[in-house]
């Protein structure tokens, strides 16, 4: 299975792009061994545009074309459904056993997802209820992803 990150806004040095940086590295190494056999990361500009409606739609437009077809999307968005990280790496056992193909992790700009591409993502996933800036989510979703990998392959990383 293929994983891809689509997500808004280019990092430089902030330390949330370093942390998401070694988490995806060290995922991008686990992976293959479990099945996992590539890790993709297509990042678009945030947009400009005046309103917060009309750069959710820009945005979302770029993301979509990021996204490869047939995947199975997974948008994070505050309003999602929050997984424990065993149920999560259960979840993504479950794709790549029953599904295989593509999963794509959805991260929209500052302002989130727009509306419509929320709808067209199969699942919606949060961490927790509170709202986590958008470079954040990038690094706590790597995290998870590795995390997940760990899990998988009975390594000591996750003790729950």
């Amino acid at each position: 299975m293929r994983l891809t990150l689509a997500a808004a806004g280019r990092t430089r040095d902030e330390p949330e792009a370093k942390l998401f940086s070694g988490y995806w590295k060290r995922a991008t190494a686990l992976g293959p061994r479990l099945g996992f056999t590539a890790f993709k990361i297509n990042l678009i500009d945030l947009s400009r545009r005046g309103s917060p409606e009309a750069r959710r739609r820009e945005e979302a437009e770029k993301l979509i074309q990021r996204i490869p077809a047939g995947a199975y999307r997974i948008a994070l968005d505050e309003g999602g459904r929050s997984l424990g990280s065993e149920a999560f790496a259960k979840q993504l056992c479950a794709l790549r056993d029953e599904r295989g193909g593509d999963v794509a992790f959805v991260i929209g700009g500052p302002d989130g997802l727009s509306p419509d591409l929320l709808a067209s993502a199969e699942q919606r996933m949060a961490f927790g209820a509170q709202t986590w800036p958008h470079l954040l989510v990038r690094a706590m979703l790597a995290e998870q992803i590795y995390r997940a990998l760990t899990i998988a392959a009975g390594h000591p990383y996750h003790r729950a």
